[in-house]
């Protein structure tokens, strides 16, 4: 938690800021702020020592004065009374005893102590233990309920004007009334003052508290964002990949023992996928890597984008289905959030229909922009005769739960199903909209 500082006019911040440095670091303060911090803590520890340590302490102060020779002030001539000992004490008794309880029941202290200065006022009675009725009052105004202010300022006002109506001499009426009301004044008033600080550090202290979990919270939010992002880029690149180098090695074995060069030309595709695999996995995980180690150019190699299908189209091609690219609109105005989203839907499209329509299908893709939206449309004639097509597992795959994931950051859909003439076909639509007339950042940093 930290609290703002504003340099008087005229001088340098830097310089007040580090004298201010300068002071709370001095050893005096230090230790100064360490004796404070024990002493709150003993007092948290053991309430009760300080609230006896405060009656013990006023006792030779306030008591044995009254107890001694009748002593009475001497600057002020004042006509009061004295009383037996026993009396006295049992007086003085009343008005400290109660600070006992100031913390935990202020306003049953001050009516306590207020009772008391009441009866010592009425007969008459000078004792210098009537301060307890202004600590009885401070302790109100910090720790009681506010509405019983007035009244406890009231039945206060009125025990003093009954020990300023026995000033006699030099000092006038309104004089005496004006002074005892005036520590009346000052205890309230600095009662309150602390009250209002003690309120705002709570509310710093609870602010900065609610600022750390929210921080917290972010974080944590981040870092799973992080991780599905992570793993969506994963799931499409190592399926895909390992989708094609599966194919393109069935086919290879097969056409070992006759055509020994597509054998070799399976074995260089499968080296040039497993390669690019390789380039998109540490350019996807360098975002996890240290800042300050130094990423290849491989890693700084800009994401996929809508004209790299082609070379997507070529690797599934060379697997063996046969793949028909159709474009349509004004592909180059997205933002590389929308780009990389398409391409990574057309991937995770395609390599399902060569994993479950196999090498002798044929896939229609089209991607199409117009009126700020943008279609993905991919449909496969299905398995050769004689093969069936594998059952989906419910729609619910990583690889679609992936799609809609990336579509939804655009308002985006996608729909996939068998197609009426055999097949399956995925439909994709994106919103192209601005959001307020400008890019979202937001989209495509999360589609990134």
């Amino acid at each position: 938690m930290s609290t703002d500082y504003t340099a008087p006019p005229g001088t340098d911040p830097r310089l007040s800021s580090a004298e201010t440095a300068a002071m709370w670091d001095h050893p005096l303060v230090r230790r100064m702020a360490g004796i404070g911090r024990r002493f709150r803590q003993t007092d948290r520890n053991h309430p009760w020592l300080l609230d006896a340590g405060l009656v013990v302490a006023l006792i030779p102060v306030l008591c044995v004065p009254d107890l001694m020779s009748g002593e009475r002030p001497q600057k002020i001539d004042i006509a009061f009374v004295s009383l037996p000992w026993p009396w006295t004490i049992t007086l003085q008794a009343g008005l400290l005893l109660p600070l006992l309880w100031r913390r935990r029941r202020p306003a049953l202290t001050f009516t306590v102590i207020a009772a008391v200065l009441l009866v010592q006022c009425a007969l008459g009675v000078w004792l210098r233990a009537g301060v307890a009725a202004l600590i009885a009052l401070y302790n109100l105004a910090l720790r009681g309920r506010p509405r019983h202010l007035p009244v406890a300022c009231a039945v206060l006002a009125v025990a003093l004007g009954l020990v300023a109506l026995r000033l006699r001499g030099d000092v006038s009426i309104v004089d005496g009334l004006f002074f005892l009301c005036t520590t009346i004044i000052a205890a309230v008033a600095l009662g309150l003052a602390v009250r209002v600080r003690r309120a705002q550090l709570a509310a710093l202290h609870d602010r900065a508290a609610r600022l750390e979990i929210e921080r917290d919270q972010r974080s944590r939010l981040a870092a799973a964002a992080e991780r599905a992002r992570v793993a969506r880029e994963m799931h499409d690149i190592v399926g895909h990949n390992l989708s094609v180098i599966i194919t393109l090695a069935d086919g290879g074995a097969r056409a070992a023992d006759n055509t020994p060069e597509r054998g070799k030309q399976a074995l260089l595709m499968i080296g040039d996928t497993g390669r690019q695999a390789l380039g998109e996995l540490r350019r996807t995980l360098g975002v996890l890597r240290d800042h300050h180690d130094t990423p290849d150019a491989t890693q700084l190699s800009p994401q996929p984008r809508i004209v790299d299908i082609n070379a997507l189209c070529a690797r599934i091609r060379a697997a063996g289905p046969q793949v028909v690219y159709r474009t349509s609109g004004d592909l180059d105005s997205p933002d590389r959030g929308v780009q990389l989203t398409v391409y990574r839907i057309v991937q995770e499209a395609l390599t399902n229909a060569l994993k479950h329509a196999g090498r002798d299908t044929r896939i229609d893709l089209a991607v199409t922009a117009e009126d700020r939206e943008l279609r993905i449309d991919v449909q496969d004639t299905g398995p050769g005769p004689g093969a069936a097509r594998p059952e989906p597992s419910d729609g619910q795959g990583q690889g679609l739960t992936g799609m809609r994931e990336r579509a939804a950051l655009y308002n985006g859909t996608v729909t996939a199903g068998p197609a009426p003439g055999g097949g399956w076909t995925v439909r994709a639509v994106l919103d192209l909209t601005p959001l307020n007339g400008l890019p979202s950042p937001a989209r495509a940093g999360g589609a990134a």
